[in-house]
């Protein structure tokens, strides 16, 4: 093999895996910690922001759901273990532990009241420490972890008089270093997945809700 062949065929082994992490971070990425949601949606500040001023990492995330905010708040504020569920992969979530039961497909009464500093309990974690409410409007948590701190922020927007934009929003600190960047691009597909199918399943639901509550849609007028 001649000395050029051989410095074309190192130049594809370093050129070929370059351009595949460019193109994951400068479109891959971008999609996955921005699904569903709007490009004002990104930008658009949130309550709890504040929280985490400089994150580290960020992901905004929206779905819109055929119901109106008061249809979709009480699958919201009824989330956790031993309470409504997560919503998302629920047999994933009882093998990881994080909840012992099937997510709710119903509005449970006794779990519809949350307010600062109550703790939306998670299995396996302390649980889910609730910041700041806003019935209807919004939910923050805040969340630490070791030296790690995670907000959330559950936004609901209307969009008309039958439809709401649900928007969740993360902000996380991180420690600095390779090692911490490589374990949030790990977590980060997990994260998408489990997210897409928790927004996905309140969807589901508050839509079955505002349809029941709405009854079967009327004749046209002749």
């Amino acid at each position: 093999m001649s000395a050029r062949s051989t410095l074309r065929r190192a130049g594809l082994l370093v050129a070929v895996p370059t351009a595949a992490i460019a193109g994951w971070a400068a479109f891959v990425r971008p999609w996955m910690r921005t699904w569903g949601a709007t490009g004002e949606e990104v930008r658009r500040p949130m309550p709890g922001d504040e929280l985490v001023p400089a994150p580290r990492h960020v992901t905004t995330r929206g779905i819109t759901i055929r119901a109106r905010p008061e249809e979709i708040w009480p699958w919201i504020v009824q989330m956790g273990n031993g309470r409504g569920g997560l919503y998302s992969l629920d047999l994933l979530d009882r093998l990881l532990g994080v909840i012992e039961a099937p997510s709710a497909e119903r509005i449970l009464p006794e779990w519809q009241e949350l307010r600062p500093g109550d703790v939306i309990p998670i299995g396996g974690t302390a649980g889910w420490p609730v910041h700041a409410v806003e019935r209807e409007r919004s939910l923050v948590l805040r969340i630490v972890h070791g030296e790690v701190l995670v907000t959330q922020s559950w936004g609901l927007y209307p969009v008309d008089e039958e439809a709401t934009r649900l928007v969740l929003r993360v902000r996380a600190t991180a420690a600095p270093g390779l090692r911490s960047a490589a374990l949030v691009a790990v977590i980060e597909p997990q994260e998408l997945v489990m997210v897409r199918a928790q927004l996905m399943g309140i969807r589901r639901r508050a839509e079955a809700l505002a349809a029941a509550r709405r009854g079967p849609p009327r004749a046209a007028a002749p």
